[in-house]
């Protein structure tokens, strides 16, 4: 197993700015988000929330194009399981930053905040892919299964989990309409 986790450091040390570029505004991403969400913040410090907004979809772009860039630049140690899954849920990623920021200027808050929660939570994705990864490599002694077959299916796993959170919450947490009851 430490041999295992020896070839996945190796690959990212071939390509350590790459690496970097992904890692660095990720860390920031994940800093940032939380208190984007935050209603005290947002109310009583608007133009600080609008500021950290835009360093906050900026190191977004940069995660995501660079997610694009190692799904295609780097072996993919899940094959292609893992590439289609990086690269379907990267591009997702930038659209939904991208839906966020266009609603945003449109002044149309509601569908900003939704689609913030579904960037934001595709971002996040990683946070449970790496134990999800972890509990396949803990139990491969048993199953068998090798990095290449399981990776990617990690990838999907954490993402759709993210989706479903997402798309929960929004639902969850919309404002709910007054319902008329007509009686005759």
């Amino acid at each position: 197993a430490a041999a295992r986790f020896a070839a996945l450091d190796d690959l990212f040390a071939h390509f350590p700015i790459l690496t970097l570029i992904h890692i660095v505004p990720g860390l920031l991403f994940m800093m940032l988000g939380p208190l984007q969400f935050s209603a005290t913040i947002r109310a009583n410090y608007l133009r600080w929330h609008r500021l950290s907004g835009r360093i906050f979809v900026v190191c977004g772009a940069v995660i995501g194009t660079s997610a694009l860039v190692m799904s295609f630049g780097m072996p993919a140690i899940g094959g292609f399981n893992q590439a289609a899954a990086t690269t379907l849920f990267a591009t997702f990623f930038l659209f939904a930053l991208g839906k966020a920021f266009w609603y945003i200027r449109r002044l149309e808050v509601a569908l900003h905040r939704e689609w913030m929660i579904r960037a934001f939570s595709v971002g996040l994705a990683v946070a449970t892919i790496r134990p999800i990864i972890g509990m396949f490599f803990a139990t491969s002694r048993f199953s068998g299964l090798t990095p290449y077959e399981f990776f990617g299916t990690g990838f999907w796993i954490g993402f759709v989990l993210h989706l479903i959170a997402a798309e929960t919450w929004i639902h969850a947490t919309l404002p709910r309409q007054k319902t008329v009851d007509f009686q005759e």
